[in-house]
């Protein structure tokens, strides 16, 4: 039984060694432009790679913008809200 728990808890551990992603959802309030250029100001895309990110956004409703600490993350998700988008934390998938 405790060779049970102990890969569990190491399970545990290999599960927060998982980066955390910024993810900007798709609203029907902000102009695509707009969201363009926000991926530019904030996170210093290139414009090739904010229209990327702002299409998948638009056609898949939602897109990972930034990967990271949930600290850092959780920044990034303040500021999305502060220029008006919606934005989550979320895990990483591998």
């Amino acid at each position: 039984m405790p060779l049970v728990q102990e890969n569990v808890d190491f399970m545990n551990e290999i599960d927060l060694d998982k980066p955390w992603t910024t993810i900007v959802h798709n609203d029907p309030v902000n102009l695509m432009s707009y969201v363009a250029y926000v991926f530019k100001t904030y996170f210093g895309y290139a414009p090739s790679e904010a229209e990327r990110l702002m299409l998948q956004v638009h056609l898949t409703g939602k897109a990972v913008v930034a990967r990271g600490s949930r600290e850092e993350m959780e920044r990034h998700v303040e500021a999305m809200h502060e220029y008006g988008l919606w934005a989550t934390v979320g895990r990483a998938s591998e």
